[in-house]
C-alpha cells in the first residue's frame, strides 16, 4: 500500500495547486524516496504524516507599496511561506528576484524543511521574498523597499517564532534596513533576524559559510572514494556568496577553479580563476563577471550561462539557482570525465540530470545536504545571538565543518540502510523526512 499512498498525496498536492511546478518537482523528488519508509513505519500513513508534512502550516501574501527616488509608487508582492515547525521556529531565507513565485517559495520552503532536519540543530523550516529587482535600484530605494516589505512581515516573525535570514537578491545591506526596521516598530533587539552585520550581532563566518559548507560535503563524498580535491579541475556556476566561497575553499584544498557564471553568461580561465579579482568585482563594485575577461587576459567570457556545463572538470558545483543544470549538461558532464557533483544552490539540477548522475554513479550531493553549511551557521549565530556571545572566525568553521561531516554520515548510513547505498538522494531525503515525521507523531494532531 506505501506506494499507492505517496502516489495519492502528490495526486492529491497537484490537484489542490495546480500550476506550481516547482513545488510539484521538489515534493516528487522527496517522495519518490519514500516508499520504502512507509513500508516499514505503517504508523506514518495512520496518522496522515505526509499529508500534514506536504502541506504549509502557512502561508502570508502581502501588498509592498514603495516610492522610488522620482516619486513613482510601485507595489509589489510579498510572501512568506511558515512550512513546518516541528523542530523549531521556522527558518529559511528571503528571496528579492523578479522571478519569485508562491510556487517558488513553497518549494524552497519545502525543502529547508529537510536541509535544517539534517543539520540535527532545532530548526523548523520556511522561505519567503518578493518579485522586487533590486538591480539598478539605489541604496535609498532598497532601504524604503525593506522598511515597507518589514512593515507587513514584523507581525509574522519573531526569533522563537520565525527567524529569517539572506538569499538571492538580499546580502547584509538588505538585512541591515529589514532588521533596524524590525528593531524600530518591536522595540527588541533579539536573534529575529540571521545573517546580520557582524557589529550587530551577526556571525562571523556567515558569509562564507555555505561555499564553504558546500566543499566540506564534497569532500567527504571525495574521501569515501580514496581521493580529495587536490589538483582537480572545478567548475562552479554562480559568482555570488556561494560560489565565491565555494571557488575559496576548494581552492585552499588544492584545487583549481577554471570557470564561474553569472546570469548573463560565464568566465573560463584555463590557469584558475583569480579569485582577487572576482572578489573585487562581484562584492566591491557589484559588475558583471564578464568584467573579469576585460582585466584578465587568460581569461574567456561566453555570453549564456548554461554553456559552462561543457567544460571538461573532476568536479561541478553548482551555485547559481534552481534546475540551472539539465539532462544534456549532466551527460557532458559525465562524458568529460566529471567525478563528483555537489549542489550549492537549491534543486540546480532538474530531475533528468540527477538520474544522469546516479545512473551513471557519480557522487552526487543534493542540495539539501550539501548546501546545508549556511542555515547550520545561521543556526550557530541564532545560539550566540541567545547567549549575548561572539564565537571566533575558527571556532564557527570547526562546527560547521564537523556539522557537514555528519550530515554527510547520515545520509551515507541512511542509504545504505534503506538498501540504496551510495544514494545520497535517498538517504537525505529519508534521513530528513524521519526526524520530523517522528516528532509530529510525538506531538499527535
Amino acid at each position: 500500500m506505501s506506494i499507492q499512498y505517496v502516489t495519492r498525496v502528490v495526486d492529491t498536492l497537484k490537484r489542490r495547486y495546480p500550476g506550481e511546478p516547482e513545488f510539484h518537482q521538489a515534493v516528487n523528488e522527496v517522495l519518490d524516496s519514500l516508499t520504502p519508509v512507509f513500508e516499514k513505519n505503517k504508523e506514518f500513513e495512520e496518522a496522515g504524516i505526509l499529508e500534514r508534512i506536504v502541506e504549509p502550516e502557512r502561508q502570508i501574501i502581502f501588498s509592498i507599496p514603495w516610492v522610488d527616488d522620482a516619486g513613482k509608487v510601485h507595489v509589489n508582492r510579498g510572501i512568506r511561506v511558515q512550512y513546518n515547525s516541528a523542530l523549531g521556529p521556522y527558518k529559511g531565507g528571503i528571496r528579492f528576484h523578479p522571478s519569485v513565485n508562491t510556487s517558488i517559495i513553497k518549494f524552497l520552503g519545502f525543502e529547508q524543511t529537510f536541509k535544517n532536519s539534517l543539520t540535527g540543530l532545532m530548526l523548523g523550516g520556511g522561505k519567503g521574498g518578493t518579485d522586487f529587482d533590486p538591480k539598478g535600484r539605489s541604496d535609498n530605494e532598497i532601504m524604503r523597499f525593506c522598511q515597507s516589505f518589514m512593515t507587513e512581515l514584523y507581525r509574522h516573525i519573531d526569533a522563537d517564532t520565525d527567524v529569517p535570514a539572506g538569499d538571492i537578491g538580499v546580502g547584509a545591506r538588505e538585512i541591515g534596513y529589514m532588521f533596524g526596521h524590525y528593531k524600530r516598530i518591536r522595540n527588541v533587539f533579539h536573534g529575529v533576524f540571521t545573517g546580520k552585520g557582524l557589529l550587530y550581532g551577526g556571525s562571523i563566518g556567515r558569509k562564507e559559510a555555505t561555499g564553504f559548507g558546500c566543499v566540506y560535503f564534497c569532500n567527504e563524498m571525495l574521501k569515501d572514494r580514496q581521493t580529495g580535491f587536490e589538483n582537480k579541475k572545478v567548475l562552479i556556476s554562480g559568482s555570488g556568496n556561494v560560489a565565491i566561497y565555494a571557488a575559496e575553499k576548494a581552492i585552499s584544498f588544492g584545487a583549481k577553479v577554471v570557470a564561474m557564471s553569472d546570469s548573463g553568461g560565464y568566465v573560463y580561465d584555463e590557469g584558475g580563476i583569480n579569485l582577487e579579482v572576482l572578489k573585487r568585482l562581484k562584492e566591491l563594485e557589484r559588475k558583471r563577471i564578464s568584467e573579469y575577461a576585460k582585466e584578465v587576459k587568460s581569461a574567456k567570457y561566453t555570453e549564456g550561462c548554461s554553456g559552462i556545463w561543457s567544460i571538461p572538470c573532476d568536479i561541478a558545483l553548482p551555485c547559481a539557482t534552481q534546475n540551472e543544470l539539465d539532462g544534456n549538461a549532466a551527460q557532458a558532464l559525465v562524458k568529460n570525465g566529471c567525478i563528483a557533483v555537489a549542489e550549492g544552490a537549491n534543486m540546480p539540477s532538474t530531475p533528468e540530470a540527477v538520474k544522469v548522475f546516479l545512473d551513471a554513479k557519480i557522487a552526487y550531493g543534493p542540495g539539501k545536504a550539501a548546501n546545508a553549511g549556511g542555515v547550520s551557521t545561521s543556526g550557530l549565530e541564532m545560539s550566540q545571538n541567545s547567549m549575548r556571545l561572539s564565537w571566533t572566525f575558527d571556532e564557527v568553521d570547526a562546527k560547521l565543518r564537523q556539522i557537514m561531516i555528519n550530515i554527510h554520515a547520515t545520509a551515507r548510513n541512511t542509504a545504505a540502510e534503506y538498501n540504496t547505498p551510495g544514494n545520497l538522494v535517498n538517504g537525505a531525503n529519508i534521513a530528513g523526512f524521519l526526524k520530523v515525521a517522528r516528532v509530529m507523531m510525538a506531538y499527535g494532531l
